[in-house]
């Protein structure tokens, strides 16, 4: 893949078999079916508004039911959209019952009108047909796909950080990804051209190497905020390139590389976010994820250019080999086990088909030590 696209679908094809065929022989477990995340610049984020009449039994008690919740969210996304567009998710934002306004849930409130504010999500359809193209020749089937970011936060951020506001920002090989909540429900979504591929692409031209010898410096001995390198000029031997012997490199070297490029990075989502988020106090503050936020340095220097709190999210801990995927390189995969794993009891109005997701992961859980010990 390259920025978010499918580039090669021989090739992918081949990684994805391999992935999934590695989680097969750890969990021990045949997979058929998966979840897949989308992101990257094809995805777009737009508001829109709905107005339904409540459909009461009487004029004097008119209750608000869940079809007239799901009524006045279809009205919202009846919104025309280029034909090559395809619609990822849509989030209810908060909802207006007569003249009150900022409800988070009007089911079985009294009111005679009932409007919603929806984020639409859309992404590319030749983008998401070409992904699914991927894993249905791979030898699975998609069950559905869900927002890159969105799968995240659903493994890394705390209900209370969505509540109060906060600003997920994936960095990712090909893009830089960014969700932002406010008032516990996803607000916004962008993406930035720009990610870790590009650091490593810096570390090889700068210094004559492979791009496999600089994807190992930039996760072995990359640091991106100097404070941290005080007192720590060691260097570190880089194999040379068509049998040239090996050559040291000062870490201060590759910092001088790394900071410049993280630091343009995180400018450029403080831009865009600037530009386009007009809510309230992000009081949640910014948490990294992907594969880029384990570089050392990371939180730091974010914390220096958006001047706001920063922490580095892994996946909050579940249950099963925790110190394996406790990773921040493993968000989105668990959290689109998470997402997967509620959607499927979702029926197709969005309601529940099941009591709750924890209660049947126990369930499921239970039957399945009956089949093996009994």
């Amino acid at each position: 893949m390259r920025r978010g696209a499918v580039v090669n679908i021989e090739s992918m094809l081949r990684s994805v078999a391999d992935a999934v065929s590695a989680a097969e022989l750890m969990s021990g477990r045949e997979v058929k079916h998966c979840w897949t995340s989308i992101g990257g610049p094809s995805v777009e984020c737009k508001i829109s508004r709905g107005v339904v009449a409540v459909n009461g039994k009487n004029r004097e008690q008119r209750e608000i039911s869940e079809a007239d919740i799901e009524r006045v969210i279809d009205a919202a996304r009846a919104v025309k959209f280029p034909v090559d567009r395809e619609i990822l998710e849509v989030v209810p934002q908060s909802y207006i019952v007569d003249s009150q306004s900022g409800i988070r849930n009007p089911l079985d409130m009294i009111g005679v009108r009932l409007e919603s504010e929806v984020s639409i999500i859309t992404c590319s359809g030749t983008s998401a047909q070409n992904l699914v193209r991927c894993v249905n020749r791979a030898g699975f089937v998609v069950d559905g796909l869900v927002l890159q970011t969105l799968a995240a936060g659903s493994a890394v951020l705390t209900e209370e950080e969505k509540d109060l506001g906060v600003v997920l920002v994936d960095l990712g090989g090909g893009t830089t990804d960014v969700l932002v909540y406010e008032n516990g429900v996803p607000n916004l979504t962008f993406s930035i051209p720009v990610g870790g591929n590009q650091v490593t692409g810096d570390i090889s031209i700068m210094n004559n190497v492979s791009l496999e010898a600089a994807e190992k410096i930039k996760v072995e001995a990359g640091c991106c905020w100097a404070p941290l390198m005080e007192g720590l000029d060691e260097e570190i031997i880089v194999p040379g390139m068509g049998g040239r012997a090996p050559f040291p490199i000062p870490r201060s070297v590759i910092l001088q590389i790394i900071e410049p490029r993280m630091k343009e990075t995180y400018a450029l989502v403080k831009e865009r976010l600037e530009g386009m988020f007009s809510g309230g106090p992000l009081s949640g503050g910014i948490v990294l994820t992907g594969g880029g936020a384990n570089l050392l340095g990371a939180a730091d220097l974010a914390a220096h250019v958006f001047g706001m709190p920063v922490r580095v999210g892994a996946p909050l801990c579940s249950g099963g080999l925790s110190d394996d995927y406790k990773n921040t390189e493993y968000a989105t995969a668990v959290g689109l086990i998470i997402e997967g794993d509620i959607r499927e009891g979702r029926d197709e109005h969005g309601g529940s088909k099941r009591e709750g997701s924890s209660l049947n992961i126990l369930k499921r859980m239970a039957g399945w030590i009956r089949r093996e010990f009994f």
